[in-house]
């Protein structure tokens, strides 16, 4: 089986590709190939050296998509895209990327032609939905985003499912939760400081705190997303249906009760790195996205996460800390 993976040097890239080369099989079948593919160059796994094929280009561009799948891998776990405060205030970067780069790679895959038909599980987001919210968001909510990131993603899910009604592909969109606890420095993400409240305590430095503690959202960890992925890529269009964009499960918290399982763990100490100073622009962007979701569809499927945010902290402290706390 031949794997591709865009925004392969991203977080989730890169551990979904250390996932891979662990196991050496998707399902039933034996990994021999694996084409890395972002904006910069991936690093070139150890381990798996002599077959993997490390690309830096913007899927956007011309004829990059085209040589992505010019080998034609067998699943594609599309990962590429800018993050929701970039696209916010880089409306142009936001759709090149975003939109523009998706709708590239899948019309790369039409007109391969030769009965060419790849597995896509393309990661979408809970931005795509849009206030007035329920108490608990089901799949078969409407798509109203209220953000370019949000509306981006929608788009694509809508191509997405297009391309495989009509035969191209075989896609699988799962919205991710925010994930949390995210390693390494901060990025532009409106959601980044959920991870930041709890990696930078961790690590004996202070967290800025933009949203009130009160704030209710979704989560789930890096491990459970390369999980989602993983598992994704095993299901068959029988049991997916004509409704191929599905939402992730995942824990439902509050920002204060985040902070209460860093106290339990960590200590108040840890806890008290946490220093509040609101921003105008996230607390607008996060006052439109939706809190708690109806993941029951997804649950059916097989998808599942964390179910408590101690777990999602935990698997932090021993995934990115060796077990250890600053």
């Amino acid at each position: 089986m031949h794997i591709l993976i865009t925004g392969a040097a991203g977080m989730i890239g890169r551990k979904l590709t250390d996932r891979l080369i662990i196991d050496r099989a998707l399902g039933d079948h034996i990994i021999e190939k694996l084409t890395l593919v972002d904006i910069v160059q991936p690093a070139r796994p150890a381990g798996f050296s002599d077959h993997v094929k490390t690309r830096a280009g913007d899927l956007a561009g011309p004829g990059v998509a085209e040589k992505a799948i010019s080998e034609r891998p067998d699943v594609i776990f599309h990962l590429a895209g800018v993050v929701s405060g970039e696209a916010e205030t880089d409306f142009d970067k936001g759709y090149r990327v975003n939109l523009d780069g998706t709708r590239a790679l899948l019309e790369a895959i039409r007109l391969a032609g030769g009965g060419y038909k790849p597995k896509v599980i393309f990661t979408s987001s809970i931005a795509v939905y849009g206030a007035p919210f329920p108490y608990a968001i089901p799949d078969d909510f409407h798509l109203t985003p209220l953000t370019s990131y949000g509306t981006q993603k929608a788009i694509s899910e809508l191509l997405l499912a297009d391309y495989t009604r009509r035969g191209f592909l075989e896609g699988v969109g799962i919205r991710l939760p925010t994930i949390c606890v995210r390693p390494g420095k901060p990025n532009k993400a409106a959601s980044g400081f959920f991870s930041g409240i709890i990696r930078e305590p961790l690590a004996g430095m202070e967290a800025i705190l933009p949203v009130a503690d009160t704030v209710r959202h979704t989560h789930a960890s890096p491990r459970s997303a390369v999980g989602f992925l993983i598992h994704a890529a095993g299901l068959s269009r029988e049991q997916l249906g004509p409704r191929i964009n599905l939402a992730m499960p995942g824990v439902c918290c509050t920002v204060a009760e985040q902070i209460e399982s860093l106290t339990r763990i960590a200590g108040p100490k840890v806890a008290a790195r946490i220093r509040r100073e609101p921003d105008e622009l996230i607390v607008r962007i996060v006052s439109g996205w939706s809190e708690r979701f109806d993941a029951k569809r997804a649950a059916e499927l097989g998808f599942t996460a964390e179910a408590n945010f101690d777990e999602i902290i935990k698997a932090h402290i021993d995934d990115e800390l060796g077990g250890k706390i600053a």
